[in-house]
């Protein structure tokens, strides 16, 4: 998939823990790993604003795209 969940990078160069963060935003330890590796079917845009103003990032910092064509192609058949 091309989108990558680069949370674990920003909570190391923070030296925080995700337990940390997930207490401070509100949120359980499962919720955020779900969030981390890549395994969750969304994110609220709260949790994401919290996220970003406890680390001092913005979504960018979280979340990377690495452009693929095929991306094109995803859920083409439930449009028609």
């Amino acid at each position: 998939m091309p989108v990558k969940v680069t949370l674990d990078a920003v909570l190391r160069a923070r030296g925080i823990t995700a337990k940390a963060i997930a207490e401070e935003i509100g949120i359980t330890e499962t919720q955020l790993s779900q969030f981390r590796s890549g395994k969750t079917r969304g994110l609220r845009f709260s949790t994401l604003s919290k996220l970003c103003f406890v680390l001092g990032c913005t979504p960018g910092d979280l979340i990377n795209y690495d452009r693929d064509p095929a991306d094109l192609l995803v859920g083409r058949d439930e449009l028609d």
